[in-house]
């Protein structure tokens, strides 16, 4: 790993935008500019996945993350930035073992869910819902 990379990636969940800045440092990730251990327990494990795998194949974490997120729900946020933060440790390592440990783990990890939501249909209440004929 060279010592002057800086690496861009972005990740998309629905409607959230996450985009990761990596850079050779101490292993510090900050979401939004507050450290990423703050968020609950449970989201903090869902961002920690792509960090616990890399220091299993890599060893130690010798790089600093700044993530950025907005738009979408807490939910599609959280994943926008765990997308984002493995595309970026992959990135940034250049290790063809980390990409088949984040795929065999989950794919999801870099690869996008690009399902989005449907639209809602002209004259309907609901994108699939149709109104009630009446015969009478």
């Amino acid at each position: 790993m060279s010592e002057q990379k800086k690496i861009v990636t972005s990740g998309k969940r629905k409607t959230a935008v996450a985009k990761a800045k990596i850079t050779a440092g101490n292993g510090e990730v900050s979401i939004n500019k507050e450290n990423y251990t703050k968020l609950s327990y449970l989201d903090k494990l869902r961002v920690e996945e792509p960090l616990r795998i890399a220091k299993e194949v890599l060893g130690e974490l010798k790089f600093n993350v700044e993530i950025t997120v907005h738009g979408g729900g807490e939910k599609g946020r959280l994943e926008a930035t765990r997308l984002a933060l493995a595309r970026a440790i992959s990135e940034f390592s250049d290790s063809p073992e980390l990409t088949n440990a984040y795929l065999k783990y989950d794919r999801n990890l870099l690869i996008a869910d690009v399902r989005r939501k449907e639209t809602y249909k002209p004259g309907d209440s609901k994108a699939r819902r149709k109104r009630q004929k009446s015969y009478r």
